[in-house]
């Protein structure tokens, strides 16, 4: 049976070694970090904000039993019902026992990375419940069978001409159309369907403790559409989205909209804050907010990796990480990829099967740089590896090479004991399959520095 890390480095190798697939990433990530740096001139100080924004989501997270309740409380008065949900099984049945007792045959799904980490589509399709995505690019990744390549673009990696081959071969549109041809056709396509459906199903960019509000941004106003028209929302949020106030929403919606797309503020920002009320004209008959753990609580657990869960899923950590602007999105095998993902995915899923991720880091420290709320990525990181070992992870031959690393590293004479030849065996021998096949592997000098230093001293006297 493959392994994950096995999966992984297949994947990586393959990506990297794509010359296309390289040049459609980095031109798509360079747009994006285009506008990103004019985006970011609104701010008379960007690091206060970022140093604000990064405390009051380190308040949230030390302090989340009081606020999840709190939000709880405050979206209950409003006629709102809140489904809590340990893990991705128990939310979607929860789910789709609302959707067949309803009766429902079609929903209309936003743009969320939790609704693909509990995979709502496939779950869905299953009941024979046709669930249909209705951001482009979301739209156009579940035409082609794919998960999301990025939190933000779900279809980064691919070229206009691509997607115009893509309906060609699905839709039979003409090969030759254009990105404004293909977004009219798809416009055209989901507005017959948002008055028919029966449920809308978002995610949550933010979870408003004080008034029991779900925040949900977006620059297509499709969300609003699959919550305006169906009788049924029903909103999916991880438990760490919250934030404490509705006047912390002037500080986190710039925020996220600057990293993450270079805009000074999101297209549409909605607050939802429960089912249709009296006198009001549109919005769902009934609103449901399934909060969801799925391995969270055991990334709270960890009381240094925590901060993670201060992630808004920006995705600018992706957009600056040199690993991912060589593999791209898929090639992680997870949900949430990138710098971000490879920190929450081995307390959400698993340290032994997810621990390679924490390894696929130049620990530049581009990620935390970037980071809106100020998460140190690189540092948590080198934690996770930390625990790795520490909850013996790690493979035998990997414990026996840094037993006699660490051995020789700590002595001067067993640091030179062998000379350069036997080193370079060793390297050749151990170094070459993991450093990979298309690097140069480095060469150990006939002589130290150590020992040119003790000849040349020894030459003056």
């Amino acid at each position: 049976m493959t392994t994950k890390l096995e999966t992984f480095l297949a994947d990586s190798d393959k990506r990297a070694s794509d010359p296309e697939h390289k040049r459609k990433l980095l031109f798509n990530i360079g747009q994006y970090d285009k506008k990103v740096v004019i985006g970011k001139q609104q701010y008379s100080n960007l690091p206060a904000a970022k140093k604000k924004a990064g405390a009051i989501k380190t308040k949230v997270i030390e302090n989340l039993e009081k606020y999840l309740i709190e939000f709880e409380s405050n979206f209950k008065k409003n006629g709102g019902k809140i489904i809590w949900a340990t893990d991705a099984e128990e939310a979607m049945k929860e789910i789709t026992d609302i959707l067949l007792k309803a009766n429902a045959k079609t929903i209309v799904k936003a743009k969320s990375m939790v609704t693909e980490e509990v995979e709502v589509n496939h779950i869905l399709e299953k009941h024979h419940i046709e669930s249909l995505e209705t951001d482009l690019g979301e739209v156009i990744q579940q035409m082609d069978g794919e998960p999301p390549y990025h939190i933000v673009t779900p279809a980064m990696h691919k070229s206009k001409e691509d997607v115009a081959k893509l309906f060609h071969e699905k839709k039979g549109t003409p090969i030759d159309w254009t990105p404004q041809q293909i977004t009219a056709y798809v416009r055209k396509m989901l507005r017959e369907k948002y008055p028919t459906a029966d449920c809308g199903i978002t995610g949550a960019n933010f979870l408003i403790a004080d008034i029991g509000g779900v925040a949900v941004s977006e620059n297509e106003g499709n969300a609003f559409m699959s919550i305006a028209f169906p009788k049924i929302h029903i909103a999916i949020a991880g438990i760490e989205k919250l934030i404490p106030s509705l006047a912390d929403v002037d500080l986190f919606w710039p925020l996220l909209a600057t990293h993450g797309t270079g805009q000074r503020v999101t297209v549409y920002n909605n607050i939802l804050t429960g089912p249709r009320q009296q006198g009001e004209v549109d919005g769902p008959e009934e609103m449901y907010v399934v909060l969801l753990d799925n391995g969270r609580t055991n990334l709270l657990a960890r009381k240094e990796q925590r901060r993670a869960l201060n992630c808004i899923r920006c995705g600018a950590c992706l957009n600056a990480c040199p690993v991912y602007r060589n593999i791209g999105g898929h090639a992680y095998g997870t949900t949430y990829s990138g710098p971000i993902g490879s920190v929450i995915t081995p307390s959400m899923r698993g340290m032994k099967e997810f621990k390679h991720l924490s390894y696929a880091s130049t620990l530049c420290g581009r990620c935390t740089e970037v980071c809106p709320v100020e998460i140190d990525i690189h540092n948590l990181l080198l934690l996770n590896r930390k625990d790795s070992v520490e909850e013996k992870f790690t493979t035998r031959s990997e414990d026996t090479i840094w037993r006699f690393w660490r051995k020789a590293m700590l002595k001067r004479s067993r640091m030179e004991r062998g000379g350069a030849f036997f080193k370079n065996f060793m390297i050749k021998k151990f170094f070459k399959s993991a450093w990979g096949e298309r690097r140069s592997l480095p060469t150990v000098a006939p002589k130290s520095f150590n020992q040119l230093w003790k000849e040349r001293k020894k030459g003056k006297h």
